[in-house]
């Protein structure tokens, strides 16, 4: 009995004596900038990656705020403006030109040709509109880029410290049958799977949200464009009588009115 006692004492003391950290096992805490340094060649472009995927993303929520492409306040006032018909034309187009935002540039490129069919006002604003969408997705073929590359960068460094490991266990006679040689190697090419992913999925996000805000804003650009250029075409003296004469035509027609004994002499002496 006391043969089993003290047993069981010397058992409890040897599991209460704390164990070393090297021995346990235990990796100690690493930081962001050595987890870089462990990752090797391939996080030189993966940290390139990031700071595009941060710089695109800050210039695009700048750039594609309503106010900047289609303030609620111009369209207000350029529907006040045009309620007075033609004659609030010339008010419209300084109105467009002091906003410079890409609604009032598609605006102006109707007013330009208000009178003219249809057709061709349209024709003018979707050019124009085409312009200022190009303009709205710029950059953002970065973002897709980055969000396609950052996992093969980071899978690539994958491979490379992969290689590395396994020439040092090949290389080393006494690294055979010892696996933390070969883990550790694993653990520092992994580093650089875990970096592309997460650049590539704040990529992916950013992309799909820029690109979400960039549609509601055309559709809002479509909701104003469209009603105006069937209001400019409606400026038109013609419209519902069919195409007006040639400048030339009406030119010769008023002459001969303002001087209605001109052809009766010549042909007076002619006949004489």
């Amino acid at each position: 009995m006391t043969d089993a006692i003290a047993i069981a004492l010397a058992a409890l003391s040897h599991a209460a004596t704390p164990v070393p950290a090297a021995a346990s096992g235990d990796v100690p805490a690493a930081s962001v900038w050595s987890l870089m340094l462990q990752g090797g060649v391939m996080m030189i472009p993966l940290a390139v990656c990031s700071f595009v995927v941060v710089a695109v993303t800050a210039e695009r929520l700048t750039t594609l705020r309503r106010a900047r492409v289609a303030p609620r306040s111009f369209a207000a006032d350029l529907d006040t403006l045009l309620a007075r018909g033609a004659a609030g034309v010339p008010d419209a187009r300084v109105l467009c030109e002091r906003s410079n935002t890409p609604l009032a540039r598609i605006a102006d490129a109707g007013l330009q040709r208000v009178g003219r069919p249809l057709e061709e006002i349209e024709r003018h604003m979707t050019a124009a509109g085409e312009h200022e969408l190009f303009d709205l997705r710029k950059r953002m073929r970065a973002l897709s880029v980055v969000a396609s590359a950052a996992p093969l960068l980071g899978l690539i460094g994958t491979i490379f410290g992969m290689i590395r490991a396994f020439r040092s266990v090949a290389a080393s006679g006494e690294a055979l049958g010892r696996t933390e040689v070969l883990a550790e190697g694993i653990y520092e090419a992994l580093i650089t799977t875990a970096a592309g992913l997460l650049v590539a999925v704040p990529a992916l996000m950013a992309y799909h949200w820029l690109s979400g805000k960039i549609e509601r804003l055309t559709r809002e650009l479509d909701r104003v464009c469209v009603p105006l250029a069937e209001r400019l075409a409606s400026f038109a003296p013609n419209a519902k009588r069919g195409h007006a004469a040639p400048p030339e035509i009406l030119h010769a027609e008023s002459k001969s009115d303002a001087h209605p004994d001109t052809q009766p002499a010549a042909s007076a002496g002619a006949m004489a």
